[in-house]
């Protein structure tokens, strides 16, 4: 029986906070009714499934490119970084029998260390490992966001989570950036309308 992985990520693009990856081992025979893409599920609903993914899985890895990795590396490097880290945490996790022998990345590009990855555009409306790492890796982004609004709270993170809406725009005009903001989206942000 193959075990498939499944790795998306979520936060490319936002003017401040990390790139999160998921990579998620479904236990065989699971089913999850309700599963979807992330990003077609409300906050509530991802909260609601987010437990019952970390129940149903044999395995979940989470990884993270921090703002000064995306500005080093690119917003496309960075996020293969992520999802590296997410699946090299995964397979620390993994029992030896449920070594993944599918890797399914929804998107364009795998990282090329996962050699036996596969990408393939919107896996995350039809591959269900797919669908349960968008919501882990948006559970995950949307927290982290939260916490950085706790101590940043004059920016509204919890409300927008570093996404470039009119608020947080307007939030970075009248103080200016922090030290989560991602500094080369910040200048492609001031050139747009």
């Amino acid at each position: 029986m193959d075990t498939v992985c499944g790795i998306d990520e979520v936060g490319r693009g936002p003017l401040a906070g990390p790139v999160v990856a998921a990579a998620v081992v479904l236990t065989p025979g699971t089913s999850l009714p309700g599963l979807k893409d992330s990003k077609k599920l409300s906050p509530e609903e991802r909260e609601r499934l987010f437990p019952l993914i970390q129940e149903a899985a044999a395995a979940v890895g989470v990884g993270w490119a921090w703002p000064h990795e995306v500005d080093r590396l690119n917003i496309h490097n960075a996020t293969l970084k992520a999802m590296e880290r997410a699946y090299e945490m995964l397979i620390q996790k993994l029992s030896p029998s449920l070594v993944p022998t599918e890797v399914v990345i929804d998107g364009r590009h795998a990282p090329p260390s996962i050699t036996h990855a596969r990408a393939v555009v919107k896996a995350d409306t039809f591959v269900p490992e797919v669908m349960a790492a968008s919501i882990v890796a948006k559970v995950f982004r949307d927290e982290w966001m939260k916490i950085y609004h706790r101590f940043l709270p004059e920016y509204t993170f919890s409300q927008h989570k570093g996404y470039p809406t009119r608020l947080h725009r307007e939030r970075i005009l009248t103080i200016g950036s922090c030290p989560i903001h991602r500094r080369t989206f910040l200048v492609r942000a001031a050139r747009s309308p």
